[in-house]
């Protein structure tokens, strides 16, 4: 008789952010490769709360993944399952910053990227074994195994594929440098066009914090996969993120948007030099916020949208820059506008240093986690109270948001781009961070 394993996808019930919308929703590729590393001889369920609460399964092993504001979700969820004598795994970036913590709820920790460790953590469940840690190497990606689609949910509107892993910058605030290392690795891109190939959807997510890479071995490579979108016809539309070299060479950009690429993700955080300085955004201060405009006009002309991610409540803010911040995202040629708090998320070093700073709102852990979902305030900014940073945010995303303010983006994005699609990526894109940020 063959074992069961069930994978869970946590979400918290009261903060549902972007999955609060079909079309911002995107697969758990993490437990679809956990699922596709798991041996024959095991059942593999995927249960992903993105669609249906969790209701409880009977399996022979559990393995769980969590967010930081998911995570007492996903401890409630295991204890349900240890409370019968079932054995849990947790990974996924909450745990591998927090694993002590997590290690109080479940059985056994998995540290880091899974590829190098998960075989052994079967063959211990099978065994009856299982260590109460496992640490997963920076392995290389050729031959990276490919997620089990046939385990996600059919609703998802877009699949989710990676084609590389780790980020030479290590920005204060984030910590994918701590999770994936700071070096930048990739997929070869004939795997990665196989694999697209297999994929049904038409729209596609590229998960890479930054698909161009950087220097001249990633931009062959990139160019590479681009080309290949287009010489096997495979006719996708998708969008990234990168960083701001996106826009630097135009013969990337030319075939980016040839192959179907509609809108990129650029991590902007500000347009001013010492909010940037204060979080350590090397690449933009090296480019400079005067650049940005320049790079926007570069992208338009390949027919691709911009989303503009910007922070809200970086040291130096006040209520009138942030008003001054929210004007530059209306009148630059960005085209979707994301807003978020800066969030300081344990594993990066802006928690360590607010935490060191005593200016951290709530520390009632990991009770508290639950509001570390970047939609509230968390900490004491240095130049206003949180309630005025807060009223601040809410003025800017009311204005930025207006049907008006969205309408004339739409437009400016079909005239910049001279592309219908990306224009609708552009607008709906927009609605989606409106409902996020007001509501409705």
């Amino acid at each position: 008789m063959k074992r069961k394993l069930v994978l869970i996808n946590p979400v918290n019930p009261a903060r549902t952010g972007l999955t609060i919308n079909k079309s911002s929703r995107f697969p758990p590729i993490g437990l679809g490769i956990v699922a596709a590393l798991t041996p024959a001889h095991w059942d593999v369920e995927l249960v992903d709360e993105n669609w249906e609460p969790f209701v409880y399964r009977d399996a022979d092993l559990v393995g769980i993944t969590a967010f930081t504001a998911s995570a007492n979700r996903a401890y409630a969820i295991a204890a349900a399952y240890r409370g019968r004598g079932v054995p849990v795994v947790m990974g996924g970036i909450h745990a591998s910053m927090r694993p002590a913590e997590a290690q109080r709820f479940v059985d056994a920790v998995v540290v880091g990227e899974a590829e190098t460790v998960w075989p052994q953590v079967v063959a211990d469940a099978e065994a009856g074994r299982l260590q109460p840690l496992y640490r997963g190497g920076w392995s290389d990606l050729a031959g990276a195994p490919v997620p089990r689609r046939d385990l996600f949910h059919p609703g998802y509107m877009f699949a989710s594929v990676q084609t590389s892993r780790g980020c030479l910058l290590d920005c204060e605030f984030c910590s994918v440098t701590a999770f994936n290392g700071q070096r930048y690795r990739r997929r070869p891109p004939a795997e990665v066009l196989d694999e697209l190939a297999t994929i049904p959807q038409k729209y596609l997510f590229f998960v890479d914090d930054n698909i161009i890479g950087y220097g001249p071995a990633s931009r062959e490579q990139a160019l590479a996969l681009f080309r290949g979108l287009v010489e096997r016809k495979l006719d996708k539309w998708w969008f990234c993120q990168a960083s701001l070299n996106f826009a630097d060479d135009e013969e990337v950009l030319h075939w980016a948007g040839r192959a179907g690429c509609q809108m990129v993700f650029l991590g902007l955080e500000a347009e001013e030099v010492d909010a940037l300085a204060g979080v350590n955004k090397r690449l933009n201060l090296q480019r400079g916020v005067a650049s940005y405009p320049q790079a926007f006009r570069r992208i338009h002309r390949a027919g691709i949208a911009v989303l503009g991610a910007f922070i809200f409540g970086l040291d130096g803010d006040t209520p009138d820059k942030l008003r001054r911040r929210a004007g530059y995202m209306i009148r630059q040629g960005v085209d979707v506008m994301q807003t978020t708090y800066l969030t300081p998320l344990p594993g990066t070093r802006l928690f360590d240093r607010l935490q060191a700073e005593g200016r951290l709102l709530y520390t009632d852990f990991p009770r508290d986690w639950d509001r570390y979902d970047m939609t509230e305030v968390v900490y004491r900014p240095d130049s206003m109270t949180p309630d005025e940073l807060a009223q601040a945010m809410e003025a800017c995303n009311r204005r930025l948001y207006a049907r008006a303010t969205r309408v004339r983006k739409a437009v400016q994005t079909l005239w910049a781009t001279h592309n219908p699609t990306a224009a609708m990526f552009a607008w709906q894109s927009n609605v989606n961070y409106r409902r996020v940020a007001l509501g409705g």
